[in-house]
């Protein structure tokens, strides 16, 4: 069998009731011991334990060097996380561990392992599997169905197929205790490790009637790079409020700006339309069809690298993780 590091980080998988209500509690040992039968091959670490409303880049940075040092001594890891920021760590640890050599495989659950009706003993036990099988990169695993990381996204509160795959194929499938490969992806050789990111970046989802101003706040709040999230392709009000004369401002104070969709699936554009054509001329660079997640995490890493708007836009319109698909 092959050796498996299981790292545990906390999340609702490891929970118990308490006083003040569910809080991590198990160690990775305990989880283990839940599933029952002969995990001897899997060596158990306990990094931290915490809600995953509290990771932040500080927590991925010691979850990627635990990784790192993981390289060498097994032959795939597994992490347990809890979902609400699950799809942002896998996206930030692809980047940081750019062609990884062994499979890094992100699960948890939806209730906690020690409730008789949880899904993350399920979980648990289908992301060891995958561990054992799949190639080298950063993946998800949740109810059966496995995921590239910088392509999942949490789309569900409660239901235990809390994860999809956006715009791109699902990985495989867990089914009898096998895994069922449906794609194989093509990704970077050469293990490329580095924590170096940059975490000032803002968020803005744009509402009808939003106020240009709070685009403008961002230039005083000490942030380096934003990410828009427009209406469909991406668009934006060019009247009355004009969104388009803030970004500018951005950008001549070399912030830049990256263009996304407020919908999941496929690609945002600022090319097709006549309302959103202005943002070409401004340099606005499009997200194309990354996730929003993937494209926060990418951002704070090309900026960890650079502040050179040429290659921030080079970087961030380069596939370097199966992260995007290219335009041809």
């Amino acid at each position: 069998m092959k050796r498996i590091n299981l790292i545990s980080t906390g999340g609702t998988i490891a929970c118990v009731p308490t006083d003040k209500g569910l809080a991590p509690g198990l160690s990775s040992k305990e989880l283990l011991a839940l599933l029952g039968g002969d995990y001897s091959n899997v060596h158990c670490i306990d990094l931290f334990s915490m809600d995953s409303s509290n990771i932040q880049p500080e927590e991925w940075i010691t979850i990627a060097e635990a990784i790192k040092s993981s390289v060498g001594s097994c032959d795939g890891i597994v992490l347990t996380h809890g979902t609400d920021t699950m799809a942002y760590t896998a996206s930030m640890l692809s980047f940081m561990l750019a062609g990884i050599p062994i499979p890094v495989v992100l699960t948890g659950a939806q209730y906690p392992a020690v409730y008789p009706d949880s899904d993350g003993r399920h979980n648990l036990e289908n992301a060891l599997i995958a561990a054992q099988s799949l190639s080298g990169g950063v993946y998800i695993c949740f109810g059966n169905s496995l995921m590239l990381g910088c392509r999942a996204v949490k789309t569900r509160t409660t239901s235990l197929n809390a994860f999809e795959s956006i715009n791109y194929p699902y990985i495989g499938t867990v089914s009898d205790g096998r895994l069922l490969t449906l794609y194989n992806p093509v990704l970077p050789g050469g293990f490329s490790f580095s924590t170096d990111i940059d975490p000032r970046v803002a968020l803005v989802k744009l509402i009808p009637g939003m106020s240009p101003k709070l685009l403008d706040y961002c230039i005083d709040c000490d942030i380096h790079g934003v990410v828009v999230e427009g209406f469909g392709l991406g668009g934006m009000h060019s009247i009355r409020r004009n969104h388009l004369e803030a970004i500018g401002r951005l950008m001549e104070k070399g912030i830049p700006v990256i263009l996304t969709s407020q919908c999941l699936y496929e690609q945002s554009s600022p090319d097709i339309y006549e309302v959103s054509r202005p943002l070409r001329d401004l340099g606005v660079i499009s997200a194309g069809d990354m996730t929003t997640e993937a494209s926060i995490t990418k951002l704070m890493w090309v900026l960890g690298r650079t502040s050179d708007m040429d290659v921030v836009r080079m970087l961030m319109q380069k596939n370097l993780v199966g992260e995007l698909t290219e335009r041809s």
